[in-house]
C-alpha cells in the first residue's frame, strides 16, 4: 500500500489530511547471534526494507486516537495523555501507549494528544520484529511532533524498557537498536553489554538472503522466552560464585568448559553453553564476512541452528523441518532467527538457485507439517526515519 493511499485512509478516519507527517521504521532479521542479547553478548542483525508506516499529527486536546490498517476491524482505539496504563483490550495499541508513557515518565514533554494511523507490511507473527518496529516508529514520530531532544540510541533503550516493564516481555535491546539504527546494505555487530557497535558491509554478490516463514503463529510474551532468560540468569549466578564476570557474554568457550561444573542444574548448563558459544560464533562470523568467506559464514549459521535446537531448545518441529530442508537444498547457510517456537528461518542462497530452493523446501515442509511456508527475499534497508 503506498503512502498516498495511507494518507487518504487517515483523512477518512480523522476528518482531514491537514498538518500530517509520515514516518517509517523497518523490521529486522538477525543473521547470527540468537538469544545472546540479554546474555551480554554480540548480535549481528540487519534492518529490512519492509516495516511499519505511521502517519500522525498533534491534537489540541489530550485525546490519543490510534488506528491500524492491519487491524481495521478493531477500529480507532482511544486513550488519553492522562490515562496511559496497560489495557489488555487495547491489544496492539499498548505499544504506542507504552512508549508515550515511558517518554513522559522520563521527563520528555508531550503536552497534547495526537492521532496516528499505522500500517505494517511485516508478515504478522513471523518474528521479524513488528513490535520493535511499531515502538520505534512511534518514538520517531513523538520526537518530531513534539521537538524532543532524544537520539536513536536512547529511543532504543526506552523502547526496550516499554517491552520489559509495560508489555511484560523480558527482551534484550537488539530488536529496538537495529530498527532504529539500521543502515542500507549493512549489518550491525552490536555488543549488547556496552552498546558499542560497528556497521559491517554485506556484499552478497550473486547471493540473496531468503527468509522462510513457518506460518506457525507464536506470541513472544507467551512463548518460553522469559523462562530461558531466567535459566541463563541462574546459570550466571552459579558461575559468579567463582568467576568475576558480569554476563555470560564475558566468557570464552574454554573458560566455560573449565567452569561449567559450577552450574548444578543440567538444563541451565545447556542454556548457558548456547549463550557462550553463540556469542563467540557471532564475533567470528562478522570477522569471516569481512574477509569475504561466505561459505565459512554459512557454516557458522548452521552451527548456530544446531545449538539453538539442542542446547537452547527453542526451535520446534516447524523450524527444524524448514532448516533441515534448506540444508539439503542449495542453502549456503540456514538457521532459525528470532525468538523461536515458530517464526522464520534465514537462509543464504545463490540467486540462480532460489526458485529451486523455494520449490523443494516448500514441498518437503508441506509433506511433513501439512501446510506451506512463505518466502521473502530480504533487502537490507535503513533504520527508522521521517519520510
Amino acid at each position: 500500500m503506498n503512502l498516498e493511499k495511507l494518507k487518504d485512509i487517515f483523512s477518512e478516519k480523522f476528518a482531514s489530511k491537514e498538518n500530517i507527517r509520515s514516518y517509517f521504521a523497518p523490521g529486522r532479521v538477525n543473521l547470527i547471534g540468537e538469544h545472546t542479547d540479554y546474555n551480554g553478548g554480540y548480535v549481528f542483525p540487519c534492518a529490512l526494507s519492509f516495516g511499519t508506516y505511521a502517519i500522525g499529527r498533534k491534537r489540541k486536546d489530550k485525546r490519543i486516537l490510534l488506528y491500524s490498517e492491519n487491524f481495521s476491524e478493531i477500529g480507532v482505539i482511544e486513550s488519553s495523555l492522562d490515562e496511559l496504563s496497560y489495557n489488555k483490550d487495547d491489544e496492539w495499541a499498548n505499544y504506542p501507549k507504552g512508549i508515550t508513557k515511558i517518554f513522559k515518565d522520563r521527563g520528555y514533554e508531550i503536552d497534547s494528544g495526537f492521532e496516528i494511523l499505522y500500517f505494517g507490511n511485516i508478515p504478522n507473527g513471523a518474528g521479524l520484529s513488528s513490535s520493535a518496529s511499531i515502538s520505534i516508529v512511534t518514538s520517531i514520530l513523538l520526537k518530531d511532533l513534539f521537538d524532543l531532544d532524544i537520539d536513536k540510541v536512547e529511543m532504543s533503550k526506552l523502547a526496550q524498557k516499554t517491552e520489559n516493564e509495560y508489555i511484560g516481555v523480558n527482551c534484550g535491546i537488539m530488536d529496538q537498536f537495529i530498527v532504529a539504527m539500521g543502515k542500507k546494505d549493512h549489518a550491525i555487530l552490536l555488543d549488547t553489554n556496552t552498546l558499542e557497535y560497528e556497521y559491517a558491509p554485506i556484499n552478497l554478490e550473486n547471493i540473496s538472503i531468503v527468509i522462510a516463514n513457518t506460518n506457525k503463529r507464536r506470541g513472544l510474551a507467551d512463548s518460553k522466552y522469559n523462562e530461558r532468560r531466567s535459566q541463563c540468569e541462574s546459570a550466571l549466578k552459579d558461575l559468579q560464585t567463582k568467576l568475576d564476570i558480569n554476563s555470560l557474554g564475558d566468557l570464552t568457550e574454554e573458560q566455560f568448559e573449565e567452569n561449567k561444573y559450577l552450574i548444578k542444574n543440567q538444563t541451565n548448563r545447556k542454556r548457558a553453553k548456547h549463550a557462550v558459544y553463540e556469542n563467540r560464533r557471532t564475533i567470528r562470523a562478522a570477522s569471516i564476512l569481512k574477509k569475504g568467506d561466505i561459505k565459512g559464514f554459512g557454516k557458522l549459521m548452521n552451527d548456530s541452528h544446531i545449538s539453538l535446537r539442542d542446547d537452547y531448545e527453542v526451535t520446534g518441529e516447524e523450524l527444524d523441518t524448514l532448516v533441515s530442508a534448506a540444508w539439503k537444498n542449495d542453502s549456503i547457510g540456514a538457521r532459525m532467527t528470532g525468538a523461536g517456537f515458530g517464526g522464520c528461518s534465514v537462509n543464504l542462497v545463490y540467486n540462480d538457485k532460489i526458485e529451486d530452493f523455494k520449490e523443494n523446501v516448500r514441498k518437503e515442509y508441506k509433506e511433513k507439517i501439512g501446510y506451506e511456508p512463505e518466502f521473502y527475499i530480504a533487502e537490507i534497508g535503513d533504520g527508522a526515519k521521517k519520510i
